[in-house]
């Protein structure tokens, strides 16, 4: 009896502490659009849909993701931000974790208005690395992890549907210079290192027409 009591306890304990963990680090978009509108709106747009291709458009971004970079921007006990860009660690340096979770909900939240592919002729080159990848040069195809339409994949595959192909190409021509680090396992930095620019250019266009 006592045993069962003390289960009970132990159960209910629990189950408190689960909810008011959840409680905890549940996200508020409200609360992320005021961060949108005080820090981020000069560069990506109070609802992520920046204007300049230098900057990525963060609106219908996946939530996980855009934590994960916010995450990775930051310098965590003197130690070099896993993600290297001076303009982004100065963002984020005062940002709090309830703040960066707010901030990617919000920006989540948001209808993205996507860009387009610029490039015609580069639209045929690209849709075969995104479909079917190389296998000659040992390139996978860019589907498997963003999936057929670029929605991506939480938390570390990004959406790139819609996104700028100026950007989408800059990000993978750092990673191939090892510029850009944060990749889980190498694989993007792998990948990228057989990448010509010609390649580079025509799956971004092709991404950048993705629906």
């Amino acid at each position: 009896m006592i045993r069962s009591a003390a289960m009970a306890i132990l159960l209910a304990t629990t189950v408190i502490a689960h909810a008011a963990e959840s409680a905890k680090s549940k996200a508020d978009p409200a609360k992320g659009k005021i961060v949108a509108e005080t820090i981020c709106v000069a560069c990506h747009g109070v609802d992520g849909n920046s204007v300049d291709a230098a900057n990525p458009r963060l609106a219908g971004q996946i939530e996980e993701y855009l934590h994960k970079q916010l995450t990775n921007f930051q310098s965590v006990d003197g130690k070099p931000a896993r993600r290297d860009n001076a303009i982004m660690a100065g963002m984020v340096a005062a940002l709090s974790e309830e703040d960066m979770r707010n901030v990617a909900a919000w920006f989540a939240s948001q209808k993205l208005t996507p860009a387009a592919a610029q490039d015609e002729s580069k639209i045929a080159l690209g849709q075969r690395l995104w479909r079917q990848g190389d296998f000659r040069k040992g390139i996978p195809a860019c589907a498997g992890c963003h999936g057929p339409a670029g929605a991506g994949m939480p938390a570390q595959y990004p959406r790139l549907a819609g996104q700028f192909a100026e950007y989408t190409a800059s990000q993978l021509k750092a990673f191939r210079l090892e510029e850009r680090s944060n990749d889980p396992e190498k694989m993007m930095r792998m990948i990228a290192a057989t990448l010509s620019d010609a390649e580079i250019q025509a799956v971004s266009e092709y991404a950048a027409g993705l629906r």
